[in-house]
């Protein structure tokens, strides 16, 4: 079956991708953290969004 991801979610995967391209992105508490890898990005973008309510799927446990 297929995940389905609403599009508040893409546009938060899209913006976190800028930012990690750009170098930008950062995680952890404080940003102390420089986001190194394409997944963890994408990870960062959809927990995001699902704080904000966003049409993203559970969590993979």
């Amino acid at each position: 079956m297929v995940r389905k991801y609403g599009k508040a979610a893409q546009e938060a995967v899209k913006e976190e991708m800028h930012r990690y391209k750009k170098g930008t992105a950062h995680s952890g508490p404080g940003s102390k953290h420089k986001v190194k890898n394409p997944k963890q990005a994408v990870a960062i973008a959809l927990s995001k969004a699902r704080k904000k309510g966003a049409k993203v799927p559970k969590k993979h446990k």
